[in-house]
């Protein structure tokens, strides 16, 4: 068991597209190209949330966490994949393999809780407008939003804390581009039982719940926007939430849709397959961070004038 744990400590050969080398570069180009557009786009958004006074309000607080948190979540990872695209034989330190696991588990968990949080604030603005500024008040919305980072950064601690205490032996090679959990529990040579159901638990809070409350809301508010008379009225109430809502859509329809395909029972179809977890798991990590700027800024005019105003500053300063 000790020499188990030393090659632990000398750290994870990540597997990659290393039998695809062709590919490599192709996607080192694109993966780049998105990832550059996430650093633009989300940057800009929290400019203009923290300088443009007009956006001090709880749903563009919401706005900037969310864009603060995609560069935070997709920066814990699109790094070592680049560099593992450009990388013969692509290895990484136990320790560093720990670090990115709990900060891509802290992120993921943290939007969950944060889309729900601006599903709530959605909520009170359609259905009890009078009451938003006592409700969304900045004593309410700053705690919750720093309750989101904090739940998810308390469960990836949890998760982590019990996959690094397992022994590992033998096979150190991660079928991933990065330190995705589940690939690093394969590679255990003990019972994981309790990572899974531990794990399990937590996708019941951080999925179940917050897609139950998010859906709840949308009925209140979708019945609230269906009772207002005039339909130039009701344009006005959706186009409010669209955005959210559609990153909603995309952040769990990506979800849904790794989890839920049919798995391959043919041996070559299998390994076919591998290829294309990876690949999805990956572009699912750049894609939502990728389009979350571009919804709301196509969907919100506030968002356009102040991108607007911001480049004119920029350009005549």
């Amino acid at each position: 068991m000790k020499m188990a744990n030393q090659s632990v400590l000398a750290g994870f050969v990540l597997l990659g597209l290393s039998d695809q080398p062709k590919l490599e570069k192709t996607f080192f180009v694109l993966i780049l190209s998105m990832y550059l557009v996430i650093l633009l786009g989300n940057g800009v958004l929290i400019l203009v949330t923290i300088h443009d006074s007009r956006l001090h309000t709880p749903m563009y607080f919401f706005l900037g966490n969310l864009s603060f948190l995609d560069i935070c979540y997709t920066t814990s990872s699109i790094p070592l994949v680049l560099d593992g695209f450009l990388t013969p034989r692509k290895t990484i330190s136990f320790s560093g393999c720990a670090v990115q696991m709990f900060l891509s588990f802290a992120m993921g968990a943290t939007e969950c809780v944060l889309l729900g949080m601006m599903a709530f604030d959605r909520y009170v603005a359609i259905c009890n407008p009078l009451r938003y500024p006592v409700v969304m008040s900045k004593a309410a919305y700053v705690p919750m939003a720093a309750s989101s980072w904090a739940a998810g950064g308390i469960n990836s601690l949890v998760q982590i804390s019990l996959a690094v205490q397992l022994p590992f032996c033998g096979d150190n090679v991660i079928n991933h581009f990065t330190c995705e959990i589940l690939a690093v529990l394969k590679l255990a040579c003990a019972d994981i039982s309790i990572n899974v159901i531990s794990m399990g638990v937590a996708n019941v809070i951080f999925l179940g719940v917050p897609v139950l409350f998010i859906s709840i809301s949308y009925i209140f508010i979708l019945t609230t926007i269906l009772k207002i008379p005039s339909a130039e009225g009701r344009r006005k109430a959706f186009s409010t939430c669209s955005a959210h809502l559609t990153v909603v859509v995309i952040f769990y329809g990506t979800i849904l849709f790794m989890y839920a395909k049919p798995k391959s029972k043919d041996p070559l179809g299998a390994d076919k397959q591998d290829v294309s977890d990876k690949l999805i798991s990956l572009f699912y990590g750049v894609l939502t961070p990728m389009l979350n700027p571009i919804i709301y800024s196509l969907r919100n005019k506030d968002v356009k004038v102040a991108v607007k105003t911001l480049v004119r500053q920029k350009r005549f300063a």
